[in-house]
């Protein structure tokens, strides 16, 4: 089994920084494709960003494009996500997420642990 664990949500100003974490035990999770998603009051879960276990593959959603960047790290069993130029619109809880085998997915359902997310506002 593995147990992710997010960290580094808060309060920020539009325009601001954020680096997210995602923390994993239980076993390594360098060999899995890894995905950070999020999901605003009221609104459907929605992908940001996904990588390959290689780092090889990286997938991100138009509206973050450019703006936030994954990373991992493999002997810290974590993954980053990376957060510039914040709008308000990006406020949501975000949860980062793991998938046994192949490549990394921008559907929800294709994985199979999730953490319990961290709130991130950005004001106005």
């Amino acid at each position: 089994q593995v147990q992710l664990v997010e960290s580094g949500g808060g309060l920020v100003q539009a325009g601001g920084s954020l680096r997210l974490s995602c923390a994993a035990s239980g076993r390594s999770v360098s060999d899995y494709p890894m995905g950070w998603f999020r999901q605003a009051p009221g609104k459907e879960r929605e992908f940001v960003a996904a990588i390959s276990w290689n780092i090889r593959i990286t997938y991100y959603a138009d509206s973050v494009k450019d703006r936030f960047t994954i990373s991992r790290d493999g002997a810290k069993n974590t993954v980053y996500l990376q957060m510039n130029s914040l709008k308000p619109e990006d406020t949501a809880v975000y949860y980062c997420a793991a998938r046994h085998y192949s490549d990394p997915s921008r559907e929800g359902w294709e994985y199979d642990y999730w953490g319990q997310g961290t709130q991130v506002t950005v004001s106005s």
